[in-house]
């Protein structure tokens, strides 16, 4: 009796026993699960303020980088006002340029179809284009080439615009830019005489009478290839051009892109000869002597106008327009 009573009572030990280990796995698995929700938990908050984190410091980087370059470009429009302050002018807050509208497709006056001229070329294209970069208004005097050399030296005006080459010979009495067009030299004459003229050498002849324009270097072209010849110097282009015309001059020298828009509209005409130039071949703009700032300023807007493909543009609207209804030389004339 006592032998069942014992083993009773360790059968009911031992099934408390195994009874009380399996609710501590129980516990222990239930525990586990809660550590681990809450291990998730602590990752997403992790990730979430992670995921804040970033968002904020791509924010703040962003408002970095606009506050930089909205500081950029203060400081460029401080330097540009400052360069701007240190150019002076003829007269303040315009830029006065001398030009000779004689000179198509550079410099001529284009008749709209209500019959009013405007100046009109690439030059005065460009003109405006520098009046606009230094943020001065245009005036434009026309007057005869050698007036606008006259002009320079006597500093009545800021700029010169009028094709002209930088010839060392006018250094004393302006600045040039640098070149803005590439250019080059020719000798023209009739259709009917063209025969005549095969070489250069058949220009230096003490029976030829050629043709240049006054103060330019067309004059020291005729005096290098045509030695011998009578040379003829005129006031303008367009006088050249009547002189050739009428039979008065046999040739001329003149400005290939110039000589060329001539003879569209003349057909009578003959560009025949190319000219060798050992100066720089092209077109700077002169500048009053002295005025640095000025001379600064010119050269980047050029540079600008180029790399911005707007002389492209000048050089085509000036073609088109010199191709059309025009007038060439001083209206007043």
């Amino acid at each position: 009796m006592k032998k069942k009573l014992i083993a009773a009572i360790l059968t009911g030990v031992m099934t408390f026993s195994m009874t009380a280990c399996g609710g501590s796995s129980a516990n222990t698995a239930s525990n586990d699960a809660a550590s681990t929700a809450t291990e998730a938990e602590s990752t997403e908050d992790t990730a979430a303020e992670t995921t804040d984190a970033t968002a904020a410091d791509s924010t703040e980087e962003s408002a970095d980088a606009a506050a930089e370059e909205s500081t950029d470009a203060a400081e460029e429009s401080t330097e540009a006002d400052s360069a701007a302050a240190e150019i002076s002018t003829v007269t303040p807050g315009k830029l006065t340029v001398a030009t000779s509208p004689d000179f198509a497709p550079y410099e001529f006056y284009s008749v709209g179809e209500d019959g009013t001229p405007k100046l009109a070329g690439f030059d005065i294209a460009l003109a405006q284009y520098i009046a606009d970069e230094l943020g001065l208004e245009l005036e434009v005097v026309p007057v005869d080439f050698d007036g606008v050399l006259m002009e320079l030296q006597t500093k009545a005006v800021d700029l010169g615009v009028a094709g002209l080459s930088p010839d060392p010979k006018r250094e004393a009495i302006m600045d040039f830019s640098d070149i803005y067009y590439e250019g080059g030299q020719s000798f023209v004459c009739t259709q009917a005489n063209k025969d005549k003229f095969t070489s250069l050498e058949d220009t230096n002849s003490s029976d030829i009478e050629v043709g240049a324009q006054t103060g330019s270097i067309q004059v020291d072209l005729a005096q290098t290839n045509s030695p011998d010849a009578e040379i003829i110097q005129l006031t303008k282009v367009t006088d050249i051009i009547a002189e050739l015309l009428a039979g008065k001059l046999d040739g001329a020298y003149i400005e290939t892109a110039v000589a060329e828009s001539y003879a569209k509209n003349y057909p009578e005409l003959c560009v025949v000869l190319d000219v060798p130039y050992e100066g720089a071949e092209g077109s700077a703009i002169g500048i009053s002597k002295g005025n640095d700032a000025l001379k600064t300023a010119v050269n980047n807007a050029i540079a600008k106008a180029k790399e911005e493909g707007k002389m492209d543009e000048f050089v085509a609207t000036a073609n088109e327009q010199a191709s059309g209804e025009i007038i060439e030389g001083l209206l007043e004339d």
